[in-house]
Parts: C-alpha cells; structure tokens; sequence
C-alpha cells in the first residue's frame, strides 16, 4: 500500500510539472519593447559619441549582432559579426576573455541590449551598448566598413 501511495505521489508531482511548465513569478505577456526596456536597467547604454571614441581608442572589441546579410552591407569599422540568435553559442570562442572590453551594437539598439544582457548573465564583466545602433553611426557621419 505504501508503494501504491508513494507511486500516486510521485505521478501527482510530475502532472503538476507538466500541466505548470514554465510558471514563474515574473511578469509574462511581455512584448519585444518590454523586453528592451528591462533590459536596459541592467546594462551600461552609450551614445554613438562615446561608441566613437571608444573605436578611436582602440581598447574594445565591437560585436555587431544583427544578421550577415545586415552586417555585409555596411559595419563599424573591424566589428565582428555575431549575430543575436547565436551569440550564447558562438561567444566563447570568439571572446573566450571575459574582462574583454565589449561594444554591442545592432541596427537600432533593442537586439544589442538585449544582446548585452546576456553577456552579462554569462559572466563578461565589460559590456556597454550602443543606444540607436546602426542607424546611429550612419546618421553621424562614422567610418563604416
């Protein structure tokens, strides 16, 4: 009987995990905007100035993380291309120096925040996004590659 019961227990703690899935007490229904913006309360933002003299001072590595194609078209100068969707998995060999000083960067800014956030998460220490990304530096006047 002890068996039946601890068998029922079991089956009951595992429907449960199934039938809650991915309950959390965080905020859900989140949109893509609401996303950024929490986002943006853990990371260091630049502005395309600041983005300039940092390239200008040679001491950071620029990640761009929008597509290929977006990349091929146009880039900061010597960015490196990894796009956001991959960056978990590609980062670590590209920048295996978490202290690396890192700028993050996309077409308008959401992508590289969010991009930013998780390179945080994953333990680099040194990581400040470009606010208005691409758009920005064309609009500035910038270098591009």
């Amino acid at each position: 009987m002890k068996r039946l019961t601890h068998l029922a227990i079991a089956l009951i703690l595992a429907l449960g995990l199934v039938v809650g899935g991915c309950a959390t007490t965080q905020k859900t229904d989140m949109t893509a905007d609401d996303l950024v913006q929490e986002a943006k309360k853990n990371v260091c933002e630049i502005t395309v100035s600041e983005a300039k003299e940092i390239l200008d001072g040679g001491e950071y590595l620029f990640i761009d993380c929008r597509e290929p194609k977006e990349y091929k078209m146009g880039h900061v100068p010597g960015a490196v291309n990894i796009p956001r969707g991959l960056l978990e998995f590609k980062i670590d060999k590209q920048v295996p120096d978490k202290n690396q000083n890192i700028v993050m960067y996309c077409k308008t800014g959401g992508r590289s925040c969010l991009s930013s956030c998780t390179l945080c998460r994953m333990g680099y220490k040194n990581v400040k996004s470009m606010a208005g990304g691409w758009k920005a530096w064309e609009k500035a006047g910038y270098p591009i590659d």
